[in-house]
């Protein structure tokens, strides 16, 4: 899981106290996907122990297709999922995406009007929730991160510094 909670190192570049910094879950956040990518790689393991006649071409094929089909989803889930990181600190909130190129929105605290965090029943079980963040600038979600780790402690973390006028 990719939760990280700071509770008092500054950031190097701006001088910000840190007060969450974390990556989606890949697990909390769609545990029914997850179950299956990973039946998938373990039927690519078992097949080849069914006891079917078949020549050792077709065994060969029955473990690759699916082994290598399972560990693709992961290897392109976990790279979409490193990609992205949701940071909080005493002044702004950011959320990055992307490793070789990079899309970076930020949204100051004092700009901040509105905080959305959704959760299914399910995310509520597993404490993964969506978190939405619009300023006064603009009339749509300018952040907007799903499969957020305790995104009740990143809406208090925001309320928090969060200026009122």
């Amino acid at each position: 899981m990719s939760d990280k909670k700071i509770d008092s190192e500054l950031d190097p570049v701006s001088g910000e106290q840190i007060l969450y910094e974390a990556h989606p879950s890949m697990f909390r956040n769609h545990p029914v996907w997850f179950f299956l990518t990973c039946l998938l790689c373990v039927s690519g393991i078992l097949l080849p122990f069914l006891p079917f006649d078949v020549s050792w071409q077709t065994r060969v094929v029955e473990v690759l297709v699916p082994l290598l089909i399972g560990l693709g989803v992961f290897a392109v889930w976990w790279l979409k999922v490193k990609a992205t990181t949701l940071t909080v600190t005493t002044e702004r909130t950011s959320c990055r995406r992307g490793i070789l190129s990079k899309d970076i929105t930020e949204v100051w605290h004092q700009d901040i009007r509105n905080v959305q965090m959704n959760q299914s029943f399910l995310q509520r079980i597993l404490n993964v929730g969506t978190i939405g963040i619009s300023s006064a600038g603009q009339n749509e979600v300018e952040v907007k991160v799903s499969g957020i780790p305790h995104p009740e402690k990143v809406k208090n973390a925001i309320d928090t510094h969060r200026r009122r006028e």
